[in-house]
């Protein structure tokens, strides 16, 4: 049985969003010319190459299904109804291929690569008598990163982390960049009392502090629904849908408090070039208002939006470690870099330090924001009409 949640629908639409522009610049036109500079810049493919890594393994770890319940003969069990029964957990494609960091678990805290625990217990010797030592991994050597304070796999934990940053840090901005251009290109354009209204709006808006309104939001509609984990049936539409999904509220509320400054900066830039000899020329030979806003304003304001998406997307990820830290972020079962840097925060004041919780976390999140930087950097360079380049 398949289970869609309402943030894989941001995740299959930021993957079509992929393809679509994939398929666009090999078409003839100022994209083409734009990839082929990108092209040039080795460091800025690596980059992408890291990204559509990063996107694979969040893709995969948004196809979901529910595998029914077995009875005493190996065959799917069936309800009174007629109807089979499924298991309340759902496991991705990312669960399936990596079943075997995902099962293999011990008991407690190991070291990377370790053979034994990292802490001491009473062991039986063979002479029946009993010492403190450290007893002997189920997995030698098997995990990467080490394992946490229930033995779970770190590395598997990190990559779990890696849909959840994604989709914190695009989805958001997917949300926030079509409320900023649309409002902020209607106002510097039309300025006068469309102007005035939106300039309320934001103003208003960006007046209240964004973490009250986060946890206020969230403690709204934050707390039901799914959190991450087991699948309830009463969270369910049509048995496979799940719209009441806490990730997806918090997506929702960044998204809507964090579009105020690129709506400004955007206004901004817009007064400046209304009055362009261009857009003169164009009103005057009777083009429409919404053509010359598409055609001559919004392309010269898109190195102003990849700016604040990049910069906006690291920030986001960023975010969510702190939104979870102080207990508004994403569900505790739920993957995430935030939850992980919660729980190394005690683990750092033990003797000896658990250190591998917090550096997978750091390594992941800095090799997500830092390609998105660079790789964003270059595409800039490459779309600013003013610095174009044959």
């Amino acid at each position: 049985m398949p289970v869609i949640l309402a943030t894989d629908i941001i995740m299959f639409l930021l993957t079509v969003i992929f393809v679509f522009l994939a398929l666009r610049v090999r078409s003839e036109g100022y994209l083409k010319d734009a990839w082929r500079q990108i092209k040039m810049n080795k460091l800025a493919m690596i980059s992408l190459a890291i990204l559509i890594l990063y996107g694979a393994v969040a893709l995969a770890d948004s196809i979901r299904w529910r595998d029914p319940v077995l009875n005493d003969n190996g065959e799917a069990a069936i309800a009174d109804n007629g109807s089979t029964i499924y298991s309340a957990e759902a496991l991705t494609l990312l669960d399936r291929a990596f079943s075997g960091m995902r099962l293999s678990t011990e008991k407690t805290f190991s070291a990377p690569f370790a053979e034994r625990q990292f802490v001491k217990e009473n062991i039986e010797v063979a002479d029946g008598t009993n010492r403190r030592d450290y007893p002997e991994l189920k997995y030698p050597g098997a995990h990467i990163l080490g394992t946490g304070k229930v033995g779970n796999d770190v590395f598997f934990s990190a990559m779990k982390g890696v849909r959840t940053g994604i989709i914190i840090g695009a989805g958001t901005t997917i949300i926030s960049i079509p409320f900023a251009i649309f409002f902020g290109v209607l106002a510097g354009f039309y300025g006068g009392i469309v102007d005035d209204i939106i300039q309320y709006v934001y103003t208003t808006l960006s007046s209240i502090p964004d973490v009250l309104l986060i946890v206020a939001f969230m403690l709204l509609f934050g707390q039901s629904g799914y959190q991450g984990g087991l699948v309830n049936e009463a969270d369910t539409i049509l048995n496979f849908f799940v719209l009441n999904d806490r990730l997806f509220w918090l997506c929702f509320i960044m998204g809507i408090t964090s579009w105020t400054g690129l709506c400004r900066l955007l206004r901004g830039e817009t007064l400046k070039l209304r009055e362009m000899e261009y857009i003169q020329a164009a009103n005057a030979f009777g083009v429409s208002k919404s053509t010359m806003m598409l055609r001559h304003i919004v392309p010269n304001v898109t190195h102003l939006v990849l700016i604040t998406m990049v910069l906006q997307f690291s920030g986001l990820v960023l975010a969510e470690a702190v939104l979870s830290y102080i207990g508004v972020g994403v569900g505790a079962e739920t993957g995430s870099w935030g939850n992980m840097i919660n729980t190394a925060r005690m683990e750092l004041s033990r003797e000896p330090v658990v250190w591998w919780n917090l550096l997978a976390a750091f390594v992941f999140m800095f090799t997500l924001v830092l390609p998105a930087n660079i790789f964003g950097d270059a595409v800039r360079d490459a779309l600013d009409p003013r610095l174009r380049t044959k």
